[in-house]
């Protein structure tokens, strides 16, 4: 993924998409926005489910030219004609994502808060780093990205960057200066109008 003058949307996916609405809903964001990546992030181990799901998505993704990588799935990204995969473990499996995907997937890696983790990342091959979450989340122990982490990063790394997790129009407007993509999922889909809640978020990039 190329790094940008401005930060990039990289979508991501509910944990459960409903086959019946969201390859719809994800087609109208993808109609209303620049997206450049979506993230499967779906929950669960059960490979029948996992893949009706990926392949209503993959369909509605590559007809727009739109990259699509699942979460920690390497064998299923192969599989599945994925473009590459997300992992959640920070810089562990990532050498071996890359032997097994090839030098052309994306590998991409979530570390939390921790620069230590993303320069690891980093030395062993991956196309972005994810830190988060950035704003008031449930998840992790409740410590955040701080912009201090962002700017620090976009000053001295030049592996790509992706804030992601609470993002609000604040953040976005904050942010913007020192981040790559903006990682944004739950912030759109819990709205009855997904692509206009994007939008919204989108209004406050500088």
């Amino acid at each position: 993924m190329d790094t940008p003058e401005q930060p990039q949307i990289y979508l991501i996916t509910p944990p459960t998409v409903a086959l019946s609405t969201f390859p719809d809903q994800l087609a109208r964001v993808l109609d209303g926005a620049d997206i450049a990546c979506i993230r499967l992030a779906l929950a669960g181990n059960d490979e029948d489910t996992i893949s009706r799901s990926t392949d209503a998505c993959r369909e509605v993704a590559h007809a727009r030219d739109v990259a699509l990588v699942i979460s920690n799935h390497v064998l299923l990204a192969q599989k599945l004609g994925l473009d590459g995969v997300h992992l959640d473990d920070a810089a562990r499996s990532v050498r071996a994502a890359r032997k097994e995907l090839g030098p052309d997937a994306i590998v991409g890696s979530f570390c939390g808060t921790s620069s230590h983790d993303g320069m690891t990342a980093g030395e062993a091959g991956v196309d972005y780093v994810a830190f988060g979450p950035v704003g008031e989340s449930s998840l992790g122990d409740g410590t955040l990205a701080e912009k201090d982490l962002f700017q620090w990063w976009s000053e001295m790394i030049e592996v790509p960057v992706v804030a992601e997790g609470g993002l609000t129009p604040e953040l976005i407007r904050d942010l913007s200066p020192c981040t790559d993509f903006f990682g944004i999922g739950d912030e759109i889909w819990s709205s009855d109008d997904p692509s206009g809640a994007l939008n919204t978020l989108l209004a406050n990039m500088p």
